[in-house]
């Protein structure tokens, strides 16, 4: 047995996942979106049916409160993001957010009253899928990002995210008011799907996270003519197109040649005017770069900026702007060593783990003591409609959430039986 009820779990996560613009062909639920504005309002009543008082801060971060014996003391910040990428899954962030509410109602449920309040807190635009870069909440949270900027990016629509964020009914001029004082929280943790296949391979029920790979992101921007295509002659085109795809056709290698287990992903593409028989005389592309170890990433770059902009010529402007760089994370080794303490009481079968994937975690690990647990992803698959983990295994791992946060917030754990 568990803890967490997997039925209330299932159905906290199947009742978000209604707030969807793609049914029937995965999960999109964008930043500032109807959708998520819908979402938004659905995880208050959920928050607010297990106890806990809730506000929503001035860029659409939601926190749900549960008093502690001194509400003086920093809070146990538990939770995720609630935004997705286009056509994902209905787990990734979801799960880490539905996580916190199901450790809120375990605290009432068993009559709990820590010593220190704890927070759940449900995130905004982590996936970048809207406006670029990603984890834009935890980055204004801890002051790494400047909400300025929020007048500088916008969506493939040309719409700011301070429009989008007046248009949801906040006031952009207020947003920098959603920074955290420092020492206002304790401690940060996170529940995640893997996203990838090691845990189910190995049949183990959770992974604790010990330290996130480096990430960046950069965007190149190719510029060139517009023309028709049946009437210029090939030796006059200045195709941005033509360009785009040299600089292409190079960067994959870059990661295989480096090793270290670095990865490079091109996974957004525009071509303008889009005319199939127009020559494209604007085209972009994301390049996301990751490695363990920060250096990599920052040759990664250089390298990258280096075939781009080696792939202009022929009349054609190239920009590469970097949309996002954050350091290989380490996380707390006192949490990471009481969520492992737990998941061996509760008699899991868990492992430590290097994340490959970018987190909320990553950015709240120089904020405040940061721990991340991971739970099965079925054959490995994430931001895609066949993303799936059970909901008995996410009931293991709110399990191991649970526990660590009694003992992070000074509550005394109720005695239940290891698993079976």
């Amino acid at each position: 047995m568990t803890h967490a009820d997997p039925a209330r779990v299932e159905a906290l996560i199947e009742g978000l996942d209604r707030f969807n613009a793609t049914p029937g062909n995965g999960t999109t639920r964008l930043t500032y979106s109807a959708e998520f504005r819908a979402a938004s309002d659905w995880l208050r009543e959920q928050m607010e049916a297990v106890g806990l008082s809730v506000r929503e801060d001035a860029v659409g971060n939601l926190f749900g409160r549960l008093d502690g014996a001194d509400p003086a003391l920093a809070p146990v910040l538990i939770g995720s993001h609630f935004d997705s990428v286009p056509n994902g899954g209905r787990f990734d962030g979801p799960a880490g957010v539905v996580a916190g509410i199901e450790v809120a109602a375990l605290f009432r449920r068993h009559g709990l009253v820590p010593q220190r309040p704890v927070e759940i807190v449900a995130m905004i635009e982590e996936e970048g899928a809207r406006f670029g870069g990603g984890l834009m909440a935890s980055r204004i949270l801890t002051g790494k990002m400047d909400t300025a900027q929020l007048h500088d990016i916008a969506d493939a629509a040309g719409i700011t995210a301070a429009q989008a964020l007046a248009a949801y009914g906040l006031d952009p001029a207020e947003a920098h008011k959603a920074r955290l004082a420092p020492g206002s929280v304790h401690a940060f943790l996170e529940l995640h799907i893997e996203q990838g296949p090691v845990l189910e391979t190995h049949g183990q029920d959770v992974a604790i996270v010990d330290r996130i790979v480096g990430l960046a992101q950069v965007k190149a921007t190719f510029r060139g003519q517009a023309g028709h295509a049946g009437t210029t002659p090939m030796d006059n085109r200045r195709d941005a197109l033509v360009g785009a795809v040299t600089a292409l056709a190079q960067l994959p290698d870059l990661a295989r040649r480096m090793g270290r287990d670095a990865v490079l992903t091109v996974g957004r593409m525009e071509v303008l005017p889009g005319g199939a028989n127009v020559i494209p005389d604007l085209v972009t592309f994301t390049v996301d770069i990751r490695a363990p170890d920060g250096e990599v990433v920052a040759d990664l770059i250089a390298q990258t900026r280096a075939v781009i902009e080696g792939a202009g010529g022929n009349g054609l402007s190239v920009s590469v702007a970097q949309q996002l760089l954050v350091q290989p994370t380490p996380l707390s080794a006192e949490i990471h060593a009481a969520l492992s303490r737990h998941a061996d009481a509760l008699g899991l079968q868990s492992r430590t783990m290097v994340s490959g994937a970018g987190h909320d975690a990553m950015i709240m690990a120089d904020f405040a003591p940061t721990g991340l647990v991971f739970v099965p992803s079925r054959d490995g698959i994430s931001h895609a409609p066949g993303e799936w983990t059970d909901f008995d295994q996410l009931a293991r791992g709110i399990d191991v959430l649970f526990l660590t946060a009694c003992e992070l917030s000074g509550a005394e754990p109720p005695r239940l039986p290891a698993q079976a």
